[in-house]
């Protein structure tokens, strides 16, 4: 270092020195510095002696309070301040640079002569940062030179350790042009001190100029005990696709098996940007995933969630509408590939559509890619912008509150009938008149949950003269709908004369022109049937309407009894916990033994639950256990496991003869490592769209060989270790393979996996089957299905209920559960999961169906389809994909409380202790002497007490 200072004042003078008394000129590493507040000031491009106040430099020295960047402003010229490998000098606030001159007065620095996008300015703050606190960026920039539209310019930090190689975190990043100043903004906090911690700009193009006038860093609070992520570093809310716009070109863009091209229009000026100057073109496609990416590598923090927006639109080939998707691709250290699908809709070629999603990364990938592709070969996808950003924190909605909800009250007007059809009327040209001679006793489902009622008329409306499937009758009941309110639908209905075989009938709700299902059920002419469902509206319309519909154009319709109420969950609540006590509990009674045991009396006794023996499940995929914290919450709340695809065919063999039981063999090996049995889902899946292209290509021989194949090659490779294997799933909406190798197969299927692992359950597993909207999977139509198997000698060991519902309602899913006890198969709920916008009602759909389960002497587990954001369906998650629990989740962990037994007591004088638990494993601590002893017991299921000898 070459340091020069001339001064020509004396040390001992109180005034303060003039700018202009000091010239300061100093080289590193042969880089040549103008350094200090008017010490050599360059102003376009030349030499100044403009000098400003002592006052002004006083004002200038002082920093914000907070602020921990030394000479934040630059109006000590570059003091603090080093350039990376490139040079920097201090111009004056009414300076011109490339047409650009500083905001507001002041001082501004040049970085220049950049080489590499990461050449900038940089500043050592490691003495002024400290692990557990959370600190706000902002910097104020600019660019200027050779650049047409704008430049990204990036805030980092470089964290280097002793013991460690460097690490790069990013801050914030924003997007400059040359005729204004911007500001990049965003967070960070540290978990553990490295040995140095440097801040730095960087970004612009080399041979760019990166201006800068200030660079702010606030602490915000003191947040030690707040949970950080291992990765130090708090993303911020700036895009980390770099030329989002395509301002800058098709830089950091590349096609993916295609080529890409930059528009400013098409079709002869037909199509336009939808903002901006352009857009880009992924074309001369081959191939459904050809599209157009950007590699990402580094700019995604794992375990944080992310939210996609793209505004695009498809163009030729005679395609109007077609599938678009958005995916991110990354690799792993150990060269493994995992797909994320992050979003999907139709896109057309008349208009740009806004395409939104969200995505988590839980594991460390050394490549990321995220792409768009989807339409067929032949199709351009055209892109006008992408946006990648942290997704911001969305409130949580407050508990509805619905005044007056009148439970079990009827909204139907003139449901019974005594006034002719009086607040009816036909739907379509149809003709609606009131006869007699219909159930007067209220359907089954709805007794328990209908308010106080007489019976019914007898009346009921026949429909005539229909000429469509949707025509019946209806009744508008807008202003009778409360929000959040779980309605249950219940009635009767009939068939006239002419209709050969069963036909659905359907009561539907149109909101707002938008079909919602009230329920289903196939009728016949020769008898009533009952038909019951549920709803729910939750967003305000402008109109609802309730119509019954369904049968075939030219068949009469005859409806009975309609009643539509609003049900008091909680009531129900009170019976099953009564039921649950007596089904889910014992009486225990232990006695203790010893040498002391005429000291036991009144001693002290504590007795925990450690271990539910009722199976609370859920479903896992291959990422889920690179993410600690969702593993630290499986682990302390399931205790059983099924696999979400990755052991399904179209994963384990997605081309022929290629197959992959990597992702299944660890996920196995995790669970198995933790005690969690596994069920086995699923060795085949019935419904056509999910059995992969080979398959499905192949002829009836060669189909019949990969069956045996795909039974033989999974079965012996896992032979014990899957508790349950769903056979063929969804049987009752799909028959790809009945179809294709005949009636007997499904049956056959058993058989096989039978003789090749004895020791599995075999399940069949269907959806809609609790909830009464589906007449394919009603229970009726399960028994009959399970019969028809084990008539043909499969060996059907359980009964899959996925149970994917949304407003449950009790008695509806009892009477399911009551009408497939009586085949005497153990019944468990496979997939469950429950869909609400709203936290608390969602928590109130989970009570529903786990308090109705818990309580069914037929169910002997739940398995839930996931529970983590983005690792299940749309508003069914109880975690956020950052790890917080939302108020669904909280409602599970209180019925799991509930449902453990801990208790404290005295020994008697017998030295007994008398406690009903649930069945499960407990922890004894005895206190004899002022010595604690600990026993461990198990408490099974049986009726008559059980009595536990200890000898102490």
């Amino acid at each position: 270092v070459r340091l020069a200072i001339r001064r020509r004042f004396s040390f001992t003078s109180l005034d303060p020195p003039h700018p202009s008394d000091y010239v300061a000129i100093f080289s590193i590493n042969g880089t040549r510095r103008f350094c200090a507040c008017c010490f050599s000031w360059r102003q376009a491009g030349q030499d100044h002696s403009d000098q400003i106040s002592s006052q002004a430099m006083n004002d200038s020295i002082s920093m914000r309070p907070g602020n921990i960047v030394l000479n934040h402003d630059f109006s000590e010229g570059l003091r603090s301040w080093d350039s990376n490998c490139c040079e920097g000098f201090v111009v004056a606030g009414d300076a011109v640079s490339d047409g650009k001159a500083a905001a507001s007065g002041g001082c501004y620095v040049v970085v220049t002569k950049r080489k590499e996008c990461w050449q900038g300015l940089e500043q050592d703050i490691t003495s002024r940062v400290s692990p557990g606190s959370t600190y706000s960026v902002s910097a104020n920039v600019g660019v200027s030179g050779p650049l047409a539209g704008s430049a990204d310019v990036s805030a980092t930090l470089r964290l280097d350790f002793h013991d460690a190689e460097t690490k790069y975190h990013f801050i914030g990043r924003k997007s400059v042009s040359k005729d204004k100043w911007e500001n990049i903004e965003g967070k960070f906090s540290l978990a553990s001190m490295p040995s140095r911690v440097v801040f730095y700009l960087e970004g612009p193009s080399p041979g760019i100029d990166l201006l800068i006038k200030s660079v702010e860093i606030v602490c915000l609070s003191e947040c030690r005990n707040e949970k950080f992520h291992p990765e130090q570093i708090t993303a911020s809310d700036e895009n980390i696709i770099q030329n989002p716009t395509f301002d800058d070109g098709l830089n950091n863009w590349t096609g993916r098996g295609c080529k890409i091209v930059l528009n400013e229009s098409i079709d002869a000026g037909k199509i336009t940007p939808q903002s901006g100057k352009y857009f880009a073109s992924a074309t001369e496609r081959t191939q459904t995933w050809n599209g157009i990416q950007q590699d990402v590598t580094g700019r995604l923090q794992r375990k944080l969630l992310y939210e996609v927006t793209a505004v695009l639109r498809i163009y030729g080939n005679n395609v109007s509408n077609s599938d678009v998707r958005i995916t991110l691709w990354i690799q792993m250290p150990d060269l493994r590939e995992q797909y994320i699908g992050i979003t999907g809709m139709q896109a057309t070629d008349k208009d740009w559509v806004h395409l939104q999603g969200k995505f988590l990364i839980d594991s460390s990938p050394s490549k990321t890619v995220i792409y768009i592709e989807g339409p067929p070969a032949g199709t351009d996808i055209l892109v006008n912008s992408l946006v990648v950003k942290r997704a911001p924190k969305t409130p949580p909605m407050p508990r509805p509150v619905i005044e007056n909800p009148a439970f079990g009250v009827n909204i139907i007007q003139n449901s019974n009938l005594y006034d002719g059809t009086n607040g009816w009327y036909p739907l379509g040209d149809c003709n609606l008149s009131v006869q007699s001679g219909s159930p007067i006793i209220i359907p089954p489902m709805a007794r328990d949950s209908l308010g106080p009622h007489e019976p019914l008329s007898g009346n009921f409306i026949l429909v005539k003269n229909r000429s469509q499937t949707w025509m019946g009758p209806a009744q508008t009941i807008t202003d009778k709908i409360k929000l959040f309110l779980t309605y249950q639908v219940s009635g009767w209905v009939k068939l006239g004369s002419g209709a050969t075989g069963p036909q659905n009938v359907n009561v539907a709700l149109g909101v707002d022109g938008q079909w919602v299902n009230g329920g289903q059920v196939n009728a016949t002419s020769d008898r009533w049937h009952e038909i019951g469902g549920s709803f729910r509206i939750e967003k305000q319309p402008s109109k609802v309407m309730v119509y019954a519909q369904g049968p075939d154009p030219g068949i009469d319709l005859m409806v009975a009894g309609l009643q539509i109420f609003p049900v008091n969950r909680e009531k129900r609540f009170k019976h099953l916990k009564n039921l649950t006590d007596k089904l889910r509990k014992r009486d225990v009674v232990v006695k203790f033994s010893g040498p002391q045991s005429s000291t036991l009396a009144g001693a002290s006794v504590i007795i925990n639950q450690t271990e539910n023996s009722f199976p609370f499940g859920s479903c896992l995929n291959r990422s889920n256990i690179d993410n600690e914290d969702f593993v630290a919450f499986f682990l302390k709340n399931f205790n059983w496991s099924v696999f979400c695809n990755e052991l399904k065919w179209y994963w384990t063999e997605p081309q022929q003869g290629n197959l992959n039981y990597r992702d299944a063999d660890e996920m196995l090996d995790f669970c198995q490592s933790h005690n969690i049995p596994v069920r086995g889902h699923c060795i085949f899946w019935e419904v056509e769209d999910a059995v992969q292209w080979w398959v499905r290509s192949l002829s009836t021989n060669d189909l019949m060989a990969a069956v045996q194949n795909r039974l033989t090659s999974l079965l012996s490779r896992y032979k014990g270790n899957f508790r349950h294997y769903d056979v063929n799933n969804e049987m009752l909406h799909g028959s790809f393979y009945q179809d294709r190798l005949g009636k007997d197969i499904r049956a056959n299927m058993f058989k096989i996996a039978n003789q090749m692992d004895p020791s599995a359950l075999l399940f069949v597993n269907d959806y809609h089957v609790e909830d009464g909207c589906d007449p394919r999977s009603s229970p009726e139509s399960y028994i009959e299905h399970i019969l028809n198997l084990q008539e043909q000698g499969a060996p059907v060991g359980g009964i899959g209920i996925q149970g994917h519902i949304s407003n449950p309602v009790g008695p509806t899913v009892c009477s399911a559960l009551d009408k497939l006890g009586i085949l005497g198969l153990p019944i468990w709920l496979t997939e469950m999961d429950v869909t609400s916008v709203n936290e608390h009602i969602r928590g109130d759909d989970l009570e529903v169906m786990l308090r109705e389960a818990f309580a069914h002497p037929a169910i002997d587990g739940v398995m839930f389809w996931g529970f983590w954001e983005l690792s299940c369906g749309t508003n069914t998650h109880w975690v956020d994909a950052e790890g917080n629990v939302n108020e669904a989740g909280k409602r599970y962990l209180l019925l799991r409380k509930e449902w453990s037994t801990r208790t404290t007591g005295h020994l008697d004088q017998q030295g007994e202790y008398t406690f009903r638990g649930y069945h499960g494993t407990y922890d004894i601590q005895v206190v004899v002497n002022s010595e604690t002893i600990t026993k461990t017991i198990v408490v099974d299921k049986g009726e008559s007490p059980l009595v536990i000898s200890i000898a102490l």
